[in-house]
């Protein structure tokens, strides 16, 4: 073999790896389709800030990357069967306080909507919502009943997880938190609670986080986030992001 065939055949595995470098890439992993969520607020008793609580709510879900929220300040939407549709997971921050309840068609597409196997989250007074419709009671699991419900004076108070294996609170510890401590929501739904609570005003433990199922939908039910400040509380913060997607996908990754 003489010198230039030599250089030649040494050349080649050099020459084989120019050519792969100046390939065009291969096209890199998609990128994790983003939860869709529909964050529904717009009304709610005086002392609650709804606008300042969904925005805080929008922000912790966003946080995460998994998310795409889009706001709508009008429970209306629940009308378009098809709007719907293209949505993970319907978030409620509403209390219809001066508005009107749900007409029996949205009443009928939310409903529908859990029950095929897509997510709701209920928040705060959320549950206090369309006191005339049962199936929507059931669907909290829980709920307030304005006489009957209530809470003690806004206050530092500390949780407990309940279920320290669930996807939505594994590895979280008890924690402190300034904000209403719900008690006396009415309900005999199965549930299961994630967070609880002693409350001085109801003398009970009380189920401040927790799910239920709804046919093939889930629901995740936190008492949580009288103001935005309560919201951001990084634990509650932290529940919000994993209810939110176990409510969507029934997994926490």
């Amino acid at each position: 073999m003489n010198r230039r065939t030599s250089l030649r055949i040494s050349l080649m595995p050099l020459i084989g790896l120019s050519l792969l470098s100046m390939a065009p890439a291969s096209p890199a992993a998609a990128a994790p389709q983003k939860i869709k969520v529909l964050l529904v607020t717009g009304d709610d008793v005086g002392a609650h800030p709804w606008f300042e609580v969904s925005q805080a709510i929008r922000e912790t879900l966003l946080a995460t990357g998994k998310f795409d929220v889009r706001v709508c300040e009008d429970p209306g939407i629940f009308e378009a069967a098809t709007v719907l549709k293209s949505y993970d997971v319907v978030f409620l921050h509403y209390y219809n306080a001066k508005s009107p309840t749900l007409t029996d068609t949205a009443k009928q597409n939310l409903l529908d909507h859990v029950k095929s196997g897509k997510g709701i989250c209920i928040s705060h007074l959320t549950s206090a919502s369309f006191k005339e419709w049962g199936d929507y009671q059931k669907l909290c699991g829980r709920y307030w009943v304005m006489g009957k419900s209530g809470h003690g004076p806004r206050s530092i108070f500390k949780a407990q997880i309940a279920d320290k294996e669930h996807p939505i609170t594994k590895g979280l510890e008890d924690f402190e938190t300034d904000d209403e401590l719900y008690g006396k929501l009415l309900g005999d739904t199965p549930i299961h609670a994630l967070v609880t609570a002693k409350s001085d005003w109801s003398k009970a433990e009380e189920p401040l986080a927790f799910t239920l199922e709804c046919g093939k939908g889930r629901v995740f039910h936190e008492t949580f986030g009288h103001d935005g400040k309560a919201i951001k509380t990084p634990a509650v913060a932290k529940l919000i992001q994993r209810g939110t997607e176990w409510a969507a996908t029934g997994k926490v990754e």
